[in-house]
């Protein structure tokens, strides 16, 4: 089954504010989303945790050189 996430839901989470998830959505920043209707956004959690993922470094030369590829 799909665990899916309000907005809220990942803000609160996360500890994002919701001008940071709104602008994500904007520029394509953030974790993709699901559109479920004119004014309701929601999250797969597995396509957050994939996004996480691929944002995290061992170290902060790891993130300069993936920055650089």
């Amino acid at each position: 089954m799909i665990e899916l996430l309000s907005e809220r839901d990942l803000r609160d989470r996360y500890g994002i504010p919701e001008r940071t998830s709104q602008r994500w959505r904007m520029t394509g920043d953030g974790p993709p989303y699901v559109r479920l209707g004119a004014r309701r956004v929601a999250y797969r959690r597995d396509d957050v945790e994939a996004w996480l993922d691929a944002r995290t470094f061992p170290h902060r030369a790891a993130e300069t050189a993936s920055a650089a590829g």
